[in-house]
């Protein structure tokens, strides 16, 4: 089931994330305020810098790392079992939030 959040104006936000073997990629806003002022999308973001950062602070993996407006991409040739972790961690924070706020569709 997809439950996805209506801005006043009527239109429909999610945010997408798609995970691979060698990327992940996000695409949306959650819609839970107004642009902005949004705390369950900052959450997510917040989350995914910190993931960001560790991967190439704590690890020695190569990642390449587009972020902008409601759109992250993070690619990676091979992972240690640091950056796996890092990522699994990552995964357990958004998958918290999408227990409480229903705002993110997994492809």
């Amino acid at each position: 089931m997809l439950v996805v959040f209506l801005y006043p104006d009527g239109g429909i936000t999610v945010i997408t994330v798609m995970i691979r073997e060698n990327i992940i990629r996000m695409q949306g806003h959650a819609g839970c305020s107004i642009n902005g002022q949004d705390i369950v999308c900052s959450a997510i973001s917040a989350l995914t810098c910190t993931l960001i950062m560790g991967l190439q602070e704590l690890t020695d993996n190569r990642i390449r790392a587009d972020t902008g407006s409601g759109t992250t991409i993070i690619e990676w040739q091979k992972l240690s079992d640091k950056g796996k972790i890092l990522i699994d961690t990552w995964f357990l924070g958004i998958c918290r939030i999408n227990e409480q706020y229903n705002c993110i569709t997994f492809v």
